[in-house]
């Protein structure tokens, strides 16, 4: 089941020699359980912090970030992360991956936080996802890949776990138009397949035109949503 995201009042500030940078102050978000919804802005905006204050990376001053039932800044930090690893998958603008290691051990990190040993029906899902992406066997180590195929294997591994929350940041933005096409292809389609809520924050008009909504950023605060006015299927 998709969850749906009622933050309100949002603030996330950092205390600096000149006074207080107030990065994020949002008065409230909402998005529909398994609705794919861009956040863009100019570099600066706050798209990046947003997209951690929602995962539980960050925890803001003020607010509350309500998952359906739970309100994640309520939760202790150790909480925080064991609701993160269960319900939230990432997709990361620098992939993050691990070099030395073959694309299929990469998917797999995000099953081994929690066990030494990811069984073996995740190791079957891991496989599946990295033929979704066009990286059968997933043998080949990722420094040997493209960056179209890395940011591929990143798609994955946020997938691994079946979560009900992804959170993508900047996903096209180290890709050529093709590869972009191709990783929008993957996140809309894996995500609408397992009925996952979908955020990406972007400034490619590309991948925002094929969304649900979008917000705009503009000093870390929100405009209004606005629907796109062409949708690509």
């Amino acid at each position: 089941m998709a969850y749906d995201l009622d933050a309100k009042n949002i603030i996330l500030a950092y205390p600096m020699s000149a006074g207080i940078l107030t990065v994020l102050d949002i008065e409230e978000l909402r998005v529909p359980a398994g609705a794919a919804v861009g956040i863009t802005g100019s570099s600066g905006s706050g798209k990046t912090s947003l997209l951690a204050v929602l995962a539980g990376l960050e925890r803001p001053q003020y607010g509350t970030i309500r998952w359906s039932y739970t309100d994640i800044r309520a939760l202790a930090e150790a909480e925080r992360d064991r609701w993160r690893r269960t319900h939230v998958g990432m997709v990361f603008r620098d992939f993050h991956l691990f070099p030395g290691m073959t694309a299929l051990q990469n998917v797999l990190v995000a099953a081994s936080f929690d066990r030494l040993f990811p069984p073996f029906s995740m190791k079957d899902r891991a496989r599946a996802l990295l033929t979704r992406v066009d990286l059968r066997g997933g043998r080949q180590r990722v420094e040997t890949l493209s960056r179209g195929e890395m940011q591929r294997v990143a798609v994955a591994r946020g997938l691994l776990c079946n979560p009900r929350i992804v959170l993508a940041d900047e996903p096209t933005a180290n890709l050529d138009r093709v590869n972009g096409e191709r990783v929008t292809d993957l996140l809309l389609d894996l995500c609408r397949e397992s009925g996952a809520t979908l955020l990406v924050a972007s400034q490619d008009a590309a991948v925002l035109r094929r969304l649900d909504a979008v917000h705009t950023l503009v000093g870390g605060r929100l405009v209004e949503a606005l629907e796109p006015a062409v949708r690509s299927c």
